[in-house]
């Protein structure tokens, strides 16, 4: 997959895998992760998928109808990307915490319905549910910001509710952020997730 990967000066902090919204670049995000954190390094990728020539994570068959089989086989192609980008750049697989915006929250978001050890954490700014009627994994050591607009006419506010139900079912510690706004990404949340960061993985 096409990436980026900036080391960065704190070696034991997560390393954040930076997942764009539809129509980013891999370079959208790396202003976001040194807000985060500035010690990190970040992954920063681009989605294997092309809408109308904006790049996607995955396919969608109408707006908030996601192409499920392409979402399975997608959310597999980015975990065993992340195997091998480990590899590559040397840092540590099991210190990974995900920063997706819209469609990189919700392929972050999938990685969290399949697989267990996919992630150290995840900080999701106005996801939508990836998958229903499906089983998660344990997600007890897995905690998850999502940041969310209560007028976001893509996300709804229900929806938001029901994905943060839908962890905290399957044990994930869940902070919920709202807005008073639509689907944009404010100031306000990424500060929010910082801090929130902070005392996660530092305290």
């Amino acid at each position: 997959m096409n990436h980026l990967f900036q080391k960065g000066s704190d070696p034991g902090a997560p390393t954040l895998l930076l997942l764009h919204g539809t129509g980013g670049t891999e370079r959208d995000l790396l202003p976001l992760g040194q807000m985060i954190n500035p010690g990190s390094s970040l992954l920063s990728v681009r989605g294997n998928v092309l809408e109308n020539g904006m790049p996607r994570f995955f396919r969608r068959l109408a707006e908030g109808v996601f192409d499920e089989q392409d979402l399975i086989f997608r959310t597999d192609e980015l975990y065993a990307f992340l195997d091998e980008a480990a590899m590559e750049h040397g840092f540590d697989r099991q210190n990974v915490v995900a920063v997706g915006y819209s469609n990189g929250a919700n392929i972050a978001g999938s990685l969290l319905f399949h697989y267990q050890d996919a992630l150290k954490g995840a900080i999701l700014y106005h996801p939508m549910v990836p998958r229903r009627g499906v089983e998660l994994p344990d997600l007890t050591q897995t905690p998850v910001f999502i940041g969310a607009g209560k007028n976001d006419p893509i996300c709804p506010l229900p929806e938001t509710e029901e994905l943060s139900q839908l962890l905290e079912a399957a044990g994930a510690p869940v902070t919920l952020h709202w807005e008073s706004y639509g689907h944009q990404l404010t100031e306000r949340e990424v500060q929010a997730s910082a801090v929130w960061f902070k005392q996660q993985f530092f305290s």
